[in-house]
């Protein structure tokens, strides 16, 4: 079922003050070849500052290099076969400051992971529907006028912060399909951050695991 889109004034622009569309045709042709090259618009946007870590904790991916995004407040682990790199960062619009992605031959599906800071700081209680909102507005951003469906919403925490997840499956132009999944935290009283995962080319567990598996280790830092 495809969930319809809320109304109202969000408090949480996925993205801030993008440049305007471009007539359908082309700007699906845009978003297509960026998704697929899985890297964000590079439109010299403001740099964040960050560095690796390691994972220390017992969990899963413990040992594993990390990014801490000091903009954000949060930090997430670089699996195998993902890369993060520092100059793609800066160059990231403002609406996110980092990112990491899954090195896939071609033919093969595809995942990145993006972080940024919320606008305006989110009260626990409105966290469902703007996270709702800030994901369907991605879907459309990353998937102009194909079909989203809401498979999951629920509230969680992160490092025992108030947040809220959603899962989103989108069907691309293609036919194929694209799962999208928004996280958003609320990582202080003067700060909402959020976290966002695409798997591209699905039905691929293995992706979707892994897009997940760097979703849940996000901490706040």
């Amino acid at each position: 079922m495809t969930t319809p889109p809320l109304t109202g004034q969000p408090y949480y622009p996925p993205h801030p003050s993008y440049p305007p569309p471009a007539p359908p045709r082309a700007r699906r042709a845009l978003i297509v070849g960026m998704v697929v090259a899985l890297a964000l618009l590079l439109l010299g946007g403001a740099a964040t500052a960050w560095w690796l870590s390691r994972d220390e904790d017992g969990s899963a991916l413990a040992g594993r290099p990390r990014v801490t995004d000091t903009r954000a407040g949060l930090s997430y682990a670089i699996l195998e076969h993902w890369e993060h790199d520092e100059a793609k960062d800066k160059d990231l619009i403002s609406g996110f400051s980092s990112q990491i992605t899954r090195k896939a031959a071609q033919g093969e599906a595809g995942g990145t992971v993006f972080a940024g800071r919320s606008r305006q700081v989110i009260p626990p209680s409105d966290l469902q529907r703007q996270t709702e909102f800030a994901a369907r507005s991605n879907a459309e951003f990353f998937f102009p006028d194909q079909a989203v469906a809401l498979e999951e919403s629920r509230s969680t925490t992160v490092s025992g912060h108030p947040a809220h997840t959603v899962w989103l499956r989108v069907k691309d132009k293609k036919g194929g399909l694209a799962h999208l999944r928004l996280t958003l935290v609320t990582v202080d009283d003067k700060r909402s951050s959020f976290v966002l995962g695409i798997a591209t080319g699905t039905p691929d567990t293995a992706t979707d695991g892994e897009v997940d598996a760097v979703m849940e280790s996000t901490k706040v830092t």
